[in-house]
């Protein structure tokens, strides 16, 4: 099957050519027809398995005959993450060469000016983050009511991050006869409990098991101690035939101590986290894409959608603490039919952690035993230095030495009793208070004011 027979457009079919693709994946092949047809879709599939194209393709196609209106975009994607939606836009600008269509990207961590500039000049597909399109629907700078497609992409990290308040705000305010399609990874109840409201007579694609990881990824564990892992880590980058690699970490300091230690020993790293400003995240990813560097150290943020093409290796320095980031991470690797290899890393504290990470994907995860030589003086530097008591050789027990006795103190001369001093006397006596006889009864005891004693002649 290709794309051609899916019902796409011939321009859209010399676009999808132009990019190197020509065989559609099970989930776009299930999808695109029914999004043709203006269905309500629910799509669940594992991540790098083409979700981005299956709504992107066919909507150029349904919007590409239409007139756009200042403030009021004809299609809306919702996208978690700032990175996410940029990579959706990115797919929008080379799909659509071939369409007269015009898109406008809503995110956070960059000015609103030039946003509410493209809004008023009517855009036909407007990608955005929840946040940044509530202020601005709140501002005044947008309406939705010209909105009739509806695409709520990676629901169930919507979920995670706390959107969905915000997304039940947003379809409340979209016109009752559109077009909505929903695609996720997994689908917990939250999620079909969104659907059910807001989504009429859906078709429901699953082309794979909720939360199923892909078959083309090779997934170990290595049981290691906590202050062993970067250790083990550099190990593994030199030893494994890593060309590029992702290490995602559970929290942002640790992304950030990472990537300075690895560039510390020789290897060249970059970082990605939530704290880090919009611009800097995204030459950090360019960087990363161009192969400036090769290994990137990144927080969830990057764990969702981002598709980088040859991603050899994904670390998990620590074991998520949520199982489905686990599913997603992974996913980093062995996109578009590709191999690729993960490693996570289990401390004593995350046994825990990966035993609900296996029980969420179905199966044990292989035990990876690495061997690690010697320890670096970074490494030493961070074991918990020995007290001096510790440090001390035990010495043995000897018996004490019987101390001679000491001879009794003579008793001391009498001191002559010292003679009487003469009594010190004031440098400056006293002076004793007036005292005032005492009033006779009636009479007037309080001051006497000093003007009674002035005759007035």
């Amino acid at each position: 099957m290709s794309f051609a027979d899916l019902g796409l457009s011939d321009e859209l079919v010399r676009a999808v050519t132009a990019k190197g693709y020509d065989t559609p994946t099970p989930i776009q092949a299930q999808a695109i027809p029914s999004v043709l047809m203006m269905r309500d879709l629910i799509a669940i599939a594992q991540t790098g398995t083409g979700k981005t194209a299956s709504f992107v393709l066919p909507m150029i196609d349904v919007l590409a005959h239409g007139r756009r209106r200042a403030m009021m975009p004809r299609s809306l994607i919702l996208e978690p993450t700032r990175e996410l939606a940029a990579q959706v836009a990115e797919n929008f600008e080379q799909y659509g060469a071939n369409h007269d269509l015009k898109m406008a990207l809503l995110i956070g961590g960059v000015q609103m000016g030039d946003q509410v500039k493209a809004l008023n000049e009517g855009v036909d597909v407007l990608i955005a983050t929840p946040g940044r399109l509530m202020d601005l629907f709140e501002r005044g700078k947008i309406l939705l009511t010209g909105c009739d497609l509806l695409v709520i992409d990676e629901a169930d990290r919507m979920l995670d991050m706390g959107f969905i308040p915000d997304i039940e705000t947003i379809c409340s305010k979209l016109p009752g006869t559109r077009q909505t399609l929903l695609f996720s990874a997994t689908m917990p109840p939250p999620i079909k409990k969104l659907a059910d409201k807001f989504l009429s007579n859906p078709k429901y694609i699953e082309v794979a098991r909720p939360a199923t990881t892909n078959t083309n990824i090779a997934q170990f564990k290595v049981m290691v101690g906590s202050r062993q892992k970067r250790e083990t880590l550099r190990h593994l980058l030199r030893s494994d035939d890593v060309s590029t690699a992702m290490i995602f970490c559970n929290r942002k300091t640790t992304v950030r101590e990472l990537a300075k230690s690895l560039q510390k020993h020789g290897f060249s790293a970059g970082e990605i986290h939530g704290d880090m400003d919009q611009p800097a995240r995204i030459a950090e990813l360019d960087r990363f894409k161009a192969g400036t560097i090769n290994i990137l150290c990144c927080s969830d943020v990057a764990a969702r959608g981002l598709d980088v093409k040859g991603v050899s290796h994904v670390f998990n320095f620590d074991t998520p603490w949520h199982p489905d980031d686990y599913v997603h991470r992974i996913g980093r690797t062995g996109r578009a039919g590709a191999t690729g290899r993960a490693f996570t890393f289990v401390a004593p504290e995350d046994v825990e952690a990966i035993e609900n990470v296996e029980k969420l994907t179905g199966g044990k995860i292989p035990l990876f035993e690495v061997a690690v030589e010697g320890r670096t003086d970074e490494d030493k530097a961070q074991r918990p230095r020995r007290t001096a008591r510790e440090d001390r050789a035990p010495r043995e027990d000897k018996p004490r030495r019987e101390r001679a006795p000491k001879p009794a103190r003579e008793e001391r001369a009498t001191r002559a009793p010292k003679p009487d001093r003469e009594p010190r006397r004031e440098a400056h006596p006293r002076r004793a208070d007036p005292v005032d006889p005492p009033s006779q009864p009636g009479e007037w005891n309080g001051p006497v004011p000093g003007f009674l004693g002035i005759s007035a002649l």
